[in-house]
């Protein structure tokens, strides 16, 4: 993640930490001053200039990011997805984004970080902020309003607003298969994800995406 966070700083994109260098198998990063977002029950979480401050800040982390030249050695935790538009951050969510005076700043984290499509990060990070979740997230209403919000901030085209509910259920559904993967091969953290029941949790969100809100897909 060293080269990818080099070509952001240098491109001006001041909203993810700078590289700074390897100490064995560990990565450095710059140090960014302020608050995480892991309070997830705190109300100016889900505030609209929240959702507008980090639709903004992901449209630039992925113009920014949209001219990092790949390498034959790049590594990526998860695979590359086709169009490869930009590099996704893959985990955009509340408690990997650095707040400053209750706005978004900064993301953090990119180890999750992949070429892939606008529209399949800017559905999971719609689904983080929103948020857009069948137990504990917020009405329908206020759901298809704020989902509005963010293509708007965020800059989607009609066509892909319209599709951000299936792209929603997709990037979900994909998750749910990758954790379970990664359980299956033996990885400890994703075993506990699992027996913790989250699997379940984004597929129950996919179904309550897609039928509350997929008519915002309709033509």
């Amino acid at each position: 993640m060293q080269r990818l966070l080099g070509h952001l700083a240098e491109a001006g994109f001041t909203g993810a930490p700078g590289p700074r260098g390897l100490t064995g198998d560990q990565e450095l990063v710059e140090y960014l001053p302020g608050e995480a977002g892991t309070d997830l029950a705190a109300p100016w979480l889900y505030e609209d200039e929240v959702l507008v401050a980090a639709a903004r800040l992901l449209r630039g982390l992925h113009d920014a990011g949209a001219s990092f030249v790949r390498s034959e050695q790049d590594v990526w935790l998860l695979p590359p997805r086709e169009p490869a538009e930009v590099i996704c951050h893959g985990d955009a969510a509340t408690y990997n984004t650095v707040f400053r005076d209750g706005l978004p700043v900064a993301f953090i984290d990119f180890d999750t970080a992949h070429p892939g499509p606008r529209l399949w990060d800017a559905a999971y990070t719609a689904y983080r902020f929103v948020p857009l979740y069948e137990s504990g997230g917020v009405p329908v209403a206020q759901a298809r309003r704020r989902l509005a919000l963010f293509a708007e901030a965020y800059g989607l085209s009609e066509q892909e607003a319209a599709r951000l509910p299936e792209a929603v259920a997709e990037r979900l559904h994909a998750l749910v298969a990758f954790m379970r993967e990664q359980a299956a091969a033996g990885h400890p953290a994703f075993a506990a994800h699992l027996a913790r029941g989250d699997d379940r949790k984004y597929l129950a969100d996919v179904h309550w995406v897609l039928s509350e809100l997929s008519e915002l897909s309709s033509p």
